[in-house]
């Protein structure tokens, strides 16, 4: 957990009912920013040999190839917009959940992801971590594309979905902007929330371009499915 005060203070308004749209947006860019500084501390360096306008010198530098960014559609994009700012050379993909009705299990409707994706270190990108459905879902999924170097970070986790992705996934490093004691039902809530705060239906008319399928409200909002 970031005890950072700019995280703590930027999470406190977007909490607050009289936040707008677009304060919302920008607070989930600025303080996904603020945590993947704080999460990216302990990358591998490497060297390397650098022209100054001087001198030949050794400097240092991100070692293995790029990052790559993934967001779960679609709340997790704000996220990855901030954390671009930082690291505008990563790569992105993106992954697509929805849950069935009946079952209440997560179901992928889209993955994309870079094609040498498994020799990259990947960060997975949620706001919103209430039961853990939705991002257990996405790191299996990455894990059965041969991906192992996973990293998860979110604005606010609740106790229940951080239990259980840490016994589904232990060895995954898991970083959160804050705890928080509500119940599920409330983060549920929030999550609907904060994802209604990205929508637009020019937004959703893009998606449904972009994707080559209809984007149902169902995946946009996928009420329980945290």
């Amino acid at each position: 957990v970031m005890n950072h005060p700019l995280i703590q203070h930027k999470i406190g308004i977007m909490r607050m009912k009289t936040t707008s749209t677009k304060e919302f947006r920008d607070l989930v860019s600025e303080v996904a920013m603020l945590i993947y500084y704080e999460a990216s501390r302990n990358l591998p360096l490497a060297d390397k040999e650098i022209e100054t306008p001087l001198v030949r010198t050794t400097v240092k530098e991100i070692a293995g190839k790029k990052l790559c960014i993934v967001p779960i559609l679609r709340a997790g994009l704000h996220m990855a917009d901030g954390i671009l700012n930082l690291t505008p050379n990563a790569k992105v993909g993106h992954i697509g959940l929805y849950r069935n009705e009946e079952t209440l299990e997560p179901v992928e409707y889209f993955c994309k992801l870079p094609k040498d994706a498994a020799d990259r270190e990947i960060f997975v990108v949620d706001p919103m971590l209430a039961t853990g459905g939705s991002a257990i879902a996405a790191i299996n999924m990455l894990k059965k594309r041969g991906i192992k170097k996973i990293r998860f970070l979110c604005l606010i986790a609740a106790p229940e979905g951080t239990k259980k992705l840490q016994e589904a996934h232990p060895t995954l490093i898991f970083t959160s902007g804050r705890w928080t004691s509500v119940s599920t039902r409330t983060a549920i809530s929030c999550r609907v929330w904060a994802t209604r705060a990205t929508a637009s239906t020019a937004q959703n008319n893009c998606y449904s371009s972009a994707f080559g399928f209809p984007v149902t409200k169902n995946m946009l909002y996928p009420r329980g499915l945290l």
